[in-house]
Order: structure tokens, then sequence, then C-alpha cells
């Protein structure tokens, strides 16, 4: 378990602009901070430049000037972020909060401006519902408004030199206009629409090419996958630019620049394309740029898993590139393409031996509706696959989906001996146009309905055992096991809801007031408005707190204190009334998380309490099996 859930020995690499050092998460007084060393130095050598004993950093910024690094840190969870800067030349020193700013207030982006060295441009709300775009010198902290948003449902890209160039505006009808903006006179130019309902988590990506004649988004266009496609600023034509037939274009990145795999991997001297990420059974790489064809195909044979995240010197010429792989997780090489040299530099997990993990085995499916299911299947090393308890591990969003890759949750479980499936049921993004939409309206319905089908295909491959099947999940996986009690409540035999939601209409009331504007193609078009009357009823009836007495399986509650996204409400309600009937319900409440626990000791104890929950419930392992060790 510490193996599985401590925090990386070595995390999120990247690889100065002049190309001498190289920054890194890594523990340091019991979080994870930023270490920094030279190129051809060790671990031993490296020296933390942060010193946060709170909470763990995650995300990290170098800027043009070696002196400084910036990195977002929020308080317990709560995600307001705020910019931090980094001295190198005093590593000792506290950083420099550069974004003081009220509660509630928040960064959301953070992007060099290469026309005005020493700064960098910062997206705040420190108007609760605009998200302004301010110009921060480093050096100073000196902030001064760069973009005033008009709109809070408007989205304005910047170019380059950070002059308005494209404008996103949500119509009525779903549809999102985009529109050229006039660097001079700052008119706007109609150039065309994109549609609604297949873009659940917006359009993405939204990257204006480095010239500034074109913006480069994910469209479906008239196919049901969507592909890499620019668009011209003068004349609106659509050219593509990246399509893998069959397959979408994975957006998932977009999510966590610079700690997921991006969607878009861009040359950091000039921002052009390199290469674009497709989801498949194992993540795809489509190479786009001649001259980095030459450095992929020398980065490919370094590993045999698929290229993670990557960073460069603005030569081009030094690169750190991590691997995505079902049983390495993050391990991070050098490659000089000046000279050929190759090597390995650190491992996140070096404690982990790759022969005792399960192979993440990709399988499908068709729904009771012929839909086709996508699904991950890991089981337990050196045990017979025949009749197991199993582990239905259901993912969060709904718009994301599980792909090929380390899953800490998944090792730990098929490691105590359960068989674990994780589908990618209708709504989940990357399986198409038909595939996404197919969720409107399914909350509770079809989308469950997919889930048990996962669960018969288990039963009647033979590899699981139907009376010993627990469902498990975090966010909107936490509200699938609760439908799974309530909606059908004998088909499980045991249940955690981590995070989870349990009133979907109070979901939509309490979730910040500066995200609304943006629920018009996903929560307000697939679930429905609490503001009008019938469809809040509709929502009621599929919400599990409606269903809650009955609820008679076992169940393991989690919640972060300080979740802005599923609030503690959610969880209380639904423990509170479980425990006024006397039904055993184990509750987990971190007073310092928020939409899922960060700290390392915060994931012991609720990995814990899952071991203990479904060894009593389902009958698996609570120690490593000898077959494992």
């Amino acid at each position: 378990m510490e193996a599985l859930f401590a925090d990386p020995q070595f995390a999120v690499p990247t690889i100065s602009p002049d190309g001498t050092r190289i920054a890194y998460l890594a523990p340091h007084r019991g979080r994870r901070n930023i270490w920094v060393r030279g190129i051809d130095r060790t671990h031993a050598d490296a020296v933390p430049v942060t010193h946060d004993t709170r909470r763990g950093i995650t995300v990290y910024h170098w800027t043009d000037d070696p002196r400084w690094l910036l990195y977002l840190q929020d308080t317990d969870g709560n995600e307001d972020w705020h910019l931090h800067r980094v001295d190198l030349d005093h590593p000792d020193e506290p950083a420099v909060d550069l974004t003081p700013m009220d509660p509630g207030s928040r960064v959301v982006g953070v992007e060099s401006l290469p026309s005005d060295p020493g700064t960098v441009l910062v997206w705040m709300n420190r108007r609760p519902l605009f998200f302004d775009t301010f110009r921060v010198d480093v050096a100073t902290g000196a902030t001064t408004l760069h973009l005033e948003q008009t709109d809070p449902a408007d989205t304005v890209l910047l170019d380059r030199d950070g002059r308005p160039a494209f404008r996103f505006r949500p119509a009525g009808d779903g549809t999102v206009e985009i529109s050229a903006v006039d660097t001079e006179t700052g008119d706007v130019r109609p150039l065309t629409s994109v549609g609604g309902a297949e873009h659940p988590m917006g359009v993405q990506p939204q990257l204006v090419t480095p010239d500034g004649t074109g913006l480069l988004v994910g469209s479906f266009q008239d196919g049901d996958h969507l592909r890499l496609v620019r668009i011209d600023r003068e004349t609106g034509a659509e050219t593509v630019v990246a399509a893998v037939e069959g397959h979408d274009l994975d957006i998932s990145g977009m999510m966590m620049p610079g700690v997921l795999p991006p969607t878009v991997f861009t040359g950091r001297r000039d921002g052009e394309v390199l290469a674009a990420r497709f989801v498949a059974d194992r993540p795809h790489i489509e190479v786009l740029d001649p001259e980095f064809a030459e450095v992929y195909a020398r980065l490919a044979t370094l590993s045999d898993g698929v290229l993670g995240t990557l960073s460069s010197d603005e030569a081009g010429r030094r690169w750190v590139a991590t691997y995505v792989h079902d049983r390495e997780p993050a391990v991070t090489w050098f490659y000089d393409h000046a000279t050929g040299e190759s090597r390995e530099l650190f491992r996140a997990y070096p404690d982990l031996d790759p022969a005792t993990l399960a192979p993440m085995r990709p399988v499908g499916f068709p729904a009771r509706d012929g839909l086709p299911l996508h699904a991950y299947l890991s089981l337990p090393v050196g045990v017979a696959p025949e009749n197991l308890p199993l582990v239905l591990l259901v993912h969060g969003g709904p718009w994301s989906h599980d792909t090929w890759s380390f899953s800490p949750d998944a090792q730990f479980l098929a490691n105590r001996g359960y068989a674990v499936l994780q589908v990618n049921f209708r709504g989940s993004t990357g399986y198409g146009r038909r595939h996404v939409t197919a969720a409107i309206g399914e909350f509770a319905r079809a989308m469950h309905d997919d889930l048990l089908d996962a669960v018969d295909w288990a039963v009647a491959q033979g590899y699981a055992d139907p009376d010993r099947v627990g469902i498990y999940g975090g966010s909107y996986g936490g509200y699938a096991a609760l439908v799974g009690v309530t909606v059908t409540p004998g088909r499980f035999a045991a249940a955690v809801d981590y995070v989870g939601v349990s009133d979907l209409a109070h979901l939509l009331r309490t979730l910040p007031p500066f995200s609304r504007p943006y629920f018009v193609n996903n929560w307000y078009r697939y679930v429905g408005d609490p503001e009008i009357p019938e469809q809040e009823a509709d929502m009621l009836a599929r919400s599990p707190i409606t269903l809650v007495d009955r609820i008679r399986t076992p169940l393991l509650v989690a919640q972060g204190a300080n979740d802005v996204r599923v609030v503690r409400a959610q969880s209380d309600t639904i423990v509170a009334s479980l425990r006024e009937r006397g039904v055993p319900v184990e509750y987990l409440v971190a007073d310092d998380e928020g939409h899922g626990f960060a700290n390392p000791e915060n994931r012991m104890r609720l990995n814990r309490a899952v071991e203990r929950h479904f060894a009593e419930h389902l009958g698996g392992s609570t120690s490593t099996p000898a077959s494992a060790r």
C-alpha cells in the first residue's frame, strides 16, 4: 500500500529553457515539493526550492529568466489557486504570492509572453464572475490589467504578442460561435460555429497558431470522431491537421496541463505543433512535424510505453520525456538530439517491480442496446482468472475516460485478489460523438445499465463471481456507486462512494457561480436545470438521496471537507439518513482535503478502509498475496 499510494519519488519533470537544469516534484518535509538539479547531476545533488508542509505542489512553470520558477497552490483543497514565485538564487527563502486575492477567487491559467520578457499572463477572477487577464512582472510582482472580460461566458484567445485573436461565445442553442478579433480595433467578425452537446467539456483544444493566422480546435466536422482542425482567421476555412480513422483526439490532457499527457505537443521556442495524442487501446501519438519525427523515432526506442509528458530546451536539442505504461509508472528519460546520448533519469516508484503488477488488458463488448463499450480488465497476478471477486472501478467526470496507464487503485485491488473492471460507459469522452451524446438524459438509466452490462460480461466470461461484486468510484464514480446500491440494491455486495454526488439538483446549486455559464453543454444538457421545476423533479428521481431507503449494501463513504465541486453536504446527508435508519455505514472525512485526497496520510487512511471493506464483504485479501511478493 505504501509503495502504491505514497507520493511518487519523482514526478512532473521539465527542463529549463537553456537546457542546463531539470526541475521536478519529489518528497520534502512530508509533501511534494519542487527540486532543481543540473542536467548532469543526480538527486543527491538536487536542491529543494519550495518547502510546503501543508499540501503538495502539482503544477509549476519555468520562466524565461533562469532565476525564477512559478507554481500554483491552493489551501487544503479549496481550489482557490494562487501563483507563487520561487527565487532559485535563494532557494531557502519563502515563496512569494504574486496573486493575493479575496477568498473564492483563483488563478486558472498562466502563460509566458514572449513579446514582453520577464512577464507572464495570468487569468484570475479578482471580480468574482469574470476571469480577466493580467500581466504580472515576475521579478517585482507588479500586476497590470491586460484584458478585461466583458461577458463571463466569453473566452478570448491571445496571440503570442498578447493581442486578442479569437473569441468563443456560447449561443443559446448550445453551439459555440468562433469569431476573429481585429488586433487593432477590437472588432469581432464571426467565422464559424461548432456543435454543442458533443463537446461537454467545451471545444478543446483552443490554440492560436504561432503566426496568429489560424486557430487549432478539436472538431467532429461531419464525422463521428474528433479531429484536430485549423480554422483560418481570414476566411474561416477548416483544414484537418491531424485525424486517425476510428479514433478521437484525446482531450483529457487539457484538464491538467503539464501533469497529464498533452493533447497537442508544441515546440518550446516557437509553439509549432509537433504531434497529437489520440484515444486507442494504447494511446496513439500522431507525429506532425518532420523535424520532430527524428526526435520521436529516438524517444520511441527508450521505452515500450507510450510518450507521456515532454519537455525540451528552447533549442530543441535536449529533451526530458516520461512514458505511460500499465506496469511501469512514469519512467523519465533524458535525450540529447545533438549527440544521440540518452539515459534514464528516474522512476516515479522505484520500489515497485513491474513483474509483480497486473497488466491492464483492453476488452470490449456491446451494451444491451448495441452501443459498443470499451473497457480495461486487470486480473490478479499468479491467480487463476476464474470466479474471482470483482470490483467495478468507475471513473469520474463523467466526461473523461479510463485509459491504458498505471492505475494505483487498479493495481492495489488486483494485488488483493480482485478482478478489476474499468468501463468507458456512454458519456465517456474519447469514443466518438455518438458514444458521448448517448448519455443525454441517461444518468441513473442507460449509463448505469452500461455498468451492469459490463459486470454481466465479466461473469459470462468466467472471470467474476456474481455474488462477490463491488462498485467503487470517485466524483461521478461515487454517484455511480450510490446509484448502484439504490437503483439496483441487490446487485452489489459492497460499495465505496468517494467524493460522490448524492443529490444532482443540489450539486448544480452549490457549484461556484463563475462556472455556471459553462453548464449549457454538460450538466444542463445531459442532466437538467434545477431552476426548471419539471427538470428538477426528474433530477431528484435520479438522485440517490431520494432512494436512500433502498440501501442495504455495505457502504463506505469518503469526503474532503473543503470540496467545492461536490460539497460535504452531499455525503453528510446520505450518511445521516443511513444512520437514522440504523444501516451500518463507514464515513471518512478529511478536514484538509477537497475533491479527492492529495496528502499521503489521507490516501493511506482511505485505502486501508477500502481494503478492510472489500475484504469483509467480497472476500479479498488484506495483505500482499505470496504469489505477488
